[in-house]
């Protein structure tokens, strides 16, 4: 299961807040914070300084890089920004996102494949962003086709189906799961991913709606989420769904997590 380490978001203000007075102490310490909780990949991601993410952005990866050498996972939509910081990343990141809208495509593609990097791509177009299961397992097959057209391996994409709001949708958490159990079966050897927190947006108790909908997606074959790693419950309960539904031979990551004392 490959835990994508969310925290560091210019949406989150206190990071905004760091990024803004260049607290590089700050950045290091929420970068190593979900390291030691079990993140493969730290999320780095600066689109809300528009017109300056570029610089930012460059800022939070030295930052992050001073203090770690875990694979990034370089955040943001526009092609340019990536393609401004890719040279300076120094382990094989994770580009997050692309997705079926032809800009993205043709800006971010072969910048995945000069650079051998893995990608998340996201159902979505231009005009629509997929909301039933149907619609998500059909723009996951068109991104399938276009990746490994573009000489990518499947191994290499992390199609996200998109999960929405709960509160707003009350469909999208069954039309997601559906999706993800379609995906893992009609397109061997791909990954699936989700941004695991939008679930919940609106609602009470968000961990608990967090933790109920990341056992039930990992049980339909989930083997990626964008997640707070720290969050000792929803990282139980990850390690325990793993274990149950036989991807944790002979037990022995939940052991070590638990001795660890990462779970809670």
């Amino acid at each position: 299961m490959i835990i994508i380490g969310e925290r560091i978001n210019s949406s989150r203000k206190r990071i905004a807040e760091a990024i803004t007075a260049r607290d590089a102490d700050f950045i290091r310490n929420e970068a190593i914070a979900q390291v030691n909780a079990g993140a493969h990949y730290i999320d780095v991601n600066a689109g809300s300084f528009f017109g300056e993410e570029a610089g930012h952005l460059t800022w939070l990866i030295d930052a992050v890089q001073g203090i770690t050498d875990q694979p990034l996972c370089i955040d943001s939509p526009d092609p340019k920004v990536i393609e401004s910081v890719l040279l300076l990343v120094r382990s094989v990141p994770m580009i997050n996102s692309i997705s079926l809208e032809p800009h993205r495509l043709e800006g971010i593609l072969p910048l995945v494949a000069e650079h051998k990097a893995k990608v998340i791509g996201l159902c979505q177009t231009a005009e629509s962003m997929a909301e039933t299961a149907e619609d998500k397992v059909k723009m996951a097959g068109r991104l399938v086709e276009r990746v490994t057209a573009s000489g990518i391996a499947l191994d290499d994409l992390y199609i996200d189906p998109l999960v929405y709001p709960l509160a707003t949708n009350t469909d999208s958490a069954m039309a997601t799961l559906e999706a993800i159990e379609s995906i893992m079966q009609q397109f061997p050897g791909v990954h699936t991913t989700c941004g695991l927190t939008n679930i919940s947006y609106g609602l009470p108790n968000r961990r608990l709606v967090n933790r109920t909908f990341l056992v039930a997606a990992i049980a339909r074959g989930l083997d990626s989420a964008i997640i707070d790693p720290t969050d000792k419950m929803l990282y139980g309960a990850l390690k325990a769904t793993l274990m149950i539904v036989g991807k944790d031979d002979f037990c022995m990551e939940y052991i070590t997590a638990f001795r660890e004392g990462r779970l809670e």
